[in-house]
């Protein structure tokens, strides 16, 4: 008899996560003497932990296929590191209620780490599971993979967002505004950040400035650089990762708290950085912070970050009827121009509690501008268009509303 799956998703959304929990559950359905019921957990681990599932067979195809035009995370997401002890033990006590046989962890890194102690452990104690990670991160520092799912949207929004603002700022440069300051996610990498230099198809547009953690901050060279680009074309456009630190290595924002798996919250990097150029150069300042924004603007979705996050639920959901487990599907770049790429089986092991830095040969020199390295490697990933349905002039998101399955286990005390 086949086996029935648990699907959930985990820490921060994308604008096409949806889009691969479709991959999966559409994949699933495709094979019904492999998989029977898929379960989706809400609010990630933690809904398993709880017993909220939601039994999407009753999802009928239409309404499922609008997850591939829906953003933020439809069935609800988390940030919880996944405990020894009490906490995987209950997991599997799940598995076993509702017998189920696969798991498909839609996630990051830090969700990597939670599908492969669930694998591990299943191994040790000799039980028939078979755990896939399902990769997405905006901040593209998953290794082994060419970029992740959800990544090519973003970069995407950021540069058209760059653009924009820097025709707004160059209009208002004469008499108010010379600089705006963008702020976007990345707290150890400057993938998204790198990106907004897509946005510079002439010489003197926007941005003038990117930093990334990558490259350390140091005052003086960057109010340097934004004088220059004053000097130059009259206004300077910057965009910095929230996660730009000095030489010591220490945050520029950083606000003394920490999340869930021990990261450091970011206060925010782009009024530190406003506030220093107005009291170093006195340059009228704006700033902005991307901050949910660009993870959730799925209006503006790159058609081949759409593709690549529905093939990988699709290979995820392959590999494990096919009997691998312990992997996560990757994306393979084949060529730039014209670009190609393909999906393998990575190992898990070699995914979790690890990250992918920005090459510093996608940065110029002076670590303040995109490549010609760069820009052929982002470029691909932003290209094709893929709206959503509109109605009455917005975007015809579903409100959905989910009616968990009625439980079988007794409650979970999480402590």
């Amino acid at each position: 008899m086949p086996k029935n799956a648990l699907y959930a998703q985990s820490g921060g959304v994308t604008p096409v996560i949806n889009a691969s929990a479709w991959g999966v559950i559409a994949a699933a359905r495709r094979h019904p003497e492999a998989i029977g019921t898929v379960y989706a957990a809400q609010n990630g681990i933690l809904g398993a932990l709880d017993e909220v599932l939601v039994d999407t067979v009753q999802l009928p195809d239409a309404l499922l296929a609008r997850l591939k035009h829906t953003p933020g995370g439809a069935f609800g997401s988390c940030r919880h590191k996944l405990k020894h002890g009490a906490e995987l033990k209950r997991l599997f006590e799940l598995f076993q209620a509702w017998d189920i046989g696969y798991l498909f962890y839609n996630g990051g890194g830090d969700s990597a780490d939670t599908c492969l102690k669930v694998a591990e452990f299943a191994q040790y104690h000799g039980i028939d599971l078979t755990a896939v990670h399902v990769p997405k991160t905006i901040d593209n520092d998953l290794p082994l993979t060419d970029n992740a799912p959800g990544f090519g949207s973003v970069a995407k929004y950021v540069a058209t967002s760059v653009r924009e603002a820097g025709l707004d700022t160059a209009s208002m440069a004469a008499s108010s505004t010379r600089v705006f300051i963008l702020e976007v996610m990345g707290r150890h990498t400057g993938w998204i950040a790198a990106s907004a230099g897509l946005a510079a198809d002439v010489p003197h547009a926007a941005p003038h400035v990117i930093l990334t953690p990558e490259v350390p901050f140091e005052a003086g060279r960057f109010l340097k650089a934004v004088e220059a680009a004053i000097d130059r074309v009259g206004y300077c456009v910057v965009v910095a990762a929230e996660g730009i630190r000095d030489a010591h290595g220490v945050f520029l924002s950083e606000a003394g708290s920490v999340d869930a798996f021990g990261h450091a919250q970011l206060g925010g990097v782009a009024p530190i950085l406003a506030n220093l150029v107005k009291e170093s150069l006195g340059h009228k300042c704006h700033w902005a912070v991307a901050d949910y924004l660009q993870r959730a603007a799925r209006h503006i979705a790159s058609a081949t970050d759409l593709a690549q996050a529905v093939a990988v639920g699709e290979a995820a959901v392959s590999y494990a009827i096919s009997g691998l487990k312990s992997v996560m599907p990757v994306i393979v770049r084949e060529d730039s121009e014209p670009y190609r790429w393909r999906i393998e089986a990575a190992p898990l092991a070699d995914v979790a509690n690890r990250e992918k830095p920005l090459p510093l040969e996608f940065l110029t020199s002076d670590g303040l501008h995109l490549s010609p390295a760069g820009r052929e490697y982002f470029l691909p990933l932003i290209q094709g268009e893929a709206p959503p349905p509109f109605r009455d002039g917005l975007p015809d998101y579903p409100h959905w509303g989910w009616v968990p399955v009625e439980k079988r286990l007794p409650p979970f005390n999480r402590g």
